[in-house]
């Protein structure tokens, strides 16, 4: 039977309980085949396995109760105008009341002397109460030894899906169900030799297990199973990229030892030891006629932007132009100060390249033109770099800052895209060094990261005094930390005030309801009113938010940098690459609503200089929560990063909708374990077979992964 063909790949509308009309909210989901709906995996489980009788039930746990309908009738609140159905339902030992509210529907279905499930967890208000409890009906021969085989939305482990407006869980059990004799058509890609070694499921068992358990272990075993062949394709892919990288050619930049010596003996400071073998590393991926693809990972402060210089300056002292690029316009601008002045003694060209800068049209041209004829030696900015008007004449080096920002597709696209800026003569790729300030995990380092060679600098520069960190109780110590601020900006100090970042909120947005970014627009400019009018009337507050246009931006930063503002309020847009050495205090508004990593690089925009700086944690619980704790006690971010991705998961920790990957395949980045034998089994398929060609279920299997990640 032609792929095409198999009944798992029948269009979603085709399904007799779906239709047309249900199809096209499917669609919003991403699923448009039965398979896409075997693939649209719960993200959790209500426990309703508990199956008590009428008079076994407690109050507060949740359970299963199976009985006879005894009486239901429905009244109508005079007030609010809510439905309430009631029902009551048991056996000859014992009655329990269920109330449903707004669902008058209900009262024509729950018929006198029909059988019912219900599932809750009852409460006590006079009498023990189900209220909206999960209900389906059971035939008359129900097997109470065997419930799972007719239960559906009681009684078991009963997934919870992803939802769109229309398309509810309960809905969706409805129509995988009777699917379930599809799955058997969906094929196995994962020899069996795999399968036994890793001792994995068999994929429609797993399939089974991971819609409709009938308990835990077969949860675990189908979770494994799935979650193992996405991080396996996620390393296939890495891998196969890497691959790919490495077959392109490159200019081989012959290391200059005397130019790098002469550089950095001339720098008003020592490297350290990490500093000096990250350089050393990218220096030889330099030399080689295959592009670098090496990542730069070091803590807050230990010095990236020196290590990436000496590589520009090699590059460029060598003939041929580089490109730095960096995610956003504050970044770029710090960036541009920093490599002008670390490099000024070299008379080299640098220009900044963004969406604002230059501001006029002929200024923009003349600059694209300087770039084109090879007049630039560096070029600074943020994506604007890798527009089509973007003409390099030899580019042989591309630095990107902070590239976690991007997701897995979203890097695999810079990477095509940078491939395409070419040396006009000869056709070769560019070097690539990514450089993150964010501590990454091992287990991320393995998965999203596992095509860059990697450079760790886990030092910090000699002079840097430790960060003074307290987590601070509101309200209750919060006026003596504003009197602190008032004396170190007394003494010429200055401060940032960073607001807390807003959750999103659950469900459905109502109409004219704020988006995430309005909001804590809305926040810092309430703080900033509070700060400038009440707390610090004598002061110079500035005030600075993502929505500010870039060139006013650029004036507030360097008014702060300039001294000219004494207390910058904020939201996190300063979380990474701003570099003001003044300023010594950083005060975090709810600091227990970000990340641990977040926390981190916003505690590194002090102590950038030779005086003492403090960290404050406003925490709203008032309470000194774990999390807050461990920005204390860890001894580097790396050691913190770890904690975060143990206590909040990889969902929160990355961002689930930045990394780009699939929910399980995101939740098993903290099991090291399975990633460790996903590589291994990757690294060893592509080892005998290059290309996959005699993995051809494999291949078919990777590439429908690929276009769903694209989709996502």
């Amino acid at each position: 039977m032609q792929k095409n063909s198999s009944p798992i790949n029948t269009p979603i509308q085709d399904i007799s309980r779906v239709g047309p009309q249900y199809g096209a909210k499917l669609k919003k989901l991403g699923i448009s085949t039965v398979r896409d709906l075997f693939y649209h995996f719960p993200h959790r489980y209500e426990d309703y396995s508990l199956l008590l009788e009428p008079d076994e039930i407690v109050e507060g746990q949740t359970c299963t109760i199976i009985g006879q309908i005894k009486k239901t009738k429905i009244t109508y609140t005079f007030r609010r105008r809510m439905a309430i159905v009631e029902t009551w339902v048991g056996n000859e030992n014992r009655l329990i009341k269920a109330i449903w509210f707004n669902q008058p529907y209900l009262s024509e279905s729950l018929k006198e002397g029909q059988m019912i499930a219900i599932s809750g967890k009852p409460v006590h208000k006079k009498t023990l109460i189900f209220q909206n409890p999960a209900h389906e009906f059971v035939r008359k021969d129900f097997d109470p030894q065997d419930p799972i085989k007719d239960l559906i939305h009681t009684g078991r482990l009963v997934p919870i899906y992803p939802e769109t407006e229309g398309v509810s869980s309960r809905w969706l059990r409805y129509i995988l169900r009777p699917l379930i004799p599809y799955v058997f058509n969906v094929p196995e890609f994962l020899p069996k030799g795999i399968i036994k070694a890793q001792k994995l499921l068999e994929l429609p068992k797993a399939l089974i297990g991971i819609h409709f358990p009938p308990n835990q272990k077969m949860l675990s075993l189908a979770k494994k199973r799935l979650a193992f062949d996405e991080i396996l394709l996620i390393q296939l892919m890495v891998l196969l990229q890497k691959q790919s990288w490495h077959d392109q050619k490159a200019v081989a930049i012959k290391f200059d030892q005397p130019l790098v010596k002469e550089f950095v003996s001339n720098l008003p400071f020592h490297l350290t030891n990490s500093q000096r073998l990250s350089a050393w590393e990218i220096l030889q991926d330099l030399s080689k006629n295959s592009p670098m693809n090496r990542l730069l990972e070091g803590d807050v402060g230990s010095g990236k932007t020196v290590v990436s210089a000496i590589s520009a300056l090699q590059a460029v002292k060598a003939g041929y132009q580089v490109a730095f690029m960096a995610p956003t316009e504050i970044l770029a601008q710090q960036h541009y100060k920093t490599i002008t002045h670390a490099l000024k003694k070299y008379n080299l060209n640098i220009a900044l390249l963004t969406a604002s800068t230059p501001k006029k049209k002929s200024e923009r041209e003349e600059l694209l033109n300087d770039i084109k004829y090879g007049n630039i030696k560096i070029l600074i900015g943020t994506h604007s770099l890798i527009q089509e008007s973007v003409k390099f004449k030899n580019l042989s080096l591309v630095v990107i800052d902070e590239q976690h920002r991007f997701g897995v597709m979203q890097r695999a696209s810079l990477l095509k895209q940078i491939t395409h800026l070419e040396d006009g003569l000869n056709k070769t790729t560019p070097h690539l060094l990514s450089m993150t300030a964010t501590p990454i995990p091992r287990t991320l380092s393995l998965t999203v990261y596992g095509s860059l060679d990697l450079s760790l600098l886990n030092e910090i520069p000699a002079g840097r005094q430790t960060i003074k960190t307290k987590i601070i109780s509101v309200p209750k110590n919060r006026q003596a930390t504003y009197l602190f601020i008032e004396e170190e900006v007394a003494n010429g100090r200055q401060a940032f005030v960073v607001c807390p970042k807003i959750e999103p909120k659950t469900g459905p947005l109502k109409k004219g309801h704020l988006n995430i970014v309005e909001e804590e627009i809305k926040a810092v400019k309430s703080e900033y009113e509070k700060l400038s009018k009440q707390i610090f009337p004598k002061l110079k507050i500035g005030l600075l938010h993502g929505k500010i246009k870039a060139m006013e931006k650029e004036k507030i930063m360097q008014d702060f940098s300039d001294k000219k503002i004494d207390i910058l309020v904020t939201t996190s847009v300063i979380e990474v690459g701003i570099d003001v050495p003044n300023a010594t205090i950083m005060m975090i508004e709810g600091a227990d609503r970000f990340g641990l990593a977040q926390l981190h690089q916003l505690r590194g925009r002090v102590g950038r200089g030779s005086h003492q700086s403090y960290c404050f944690l406003l925490s709203t619980s008032g309470k000194e929560t774990a999390r807050l704790k461990a920005v204390i006690d860890a001894k580097n971010g790396f050691e913190l990063a770890e904690k975060d991705l143990q206590l909040r998961g990889p969902g929160q920790f990355f961002g689930t909708q930045q990394s780009g990957l699939p929910d399980l395949a995101m939740v098993s980045l903290t099991d090291s374990a399975l990633i460790k034998n996903a590589r291994q089994v990757a690294s060893q398929i592509i080892a005998e077979d290059p290309q996959l060609k005699n993995h051809s279920q494999i291949l078919e299997r990777l590439k429908e992964f690929q276009q769903g990640l694209h989709r996502e």
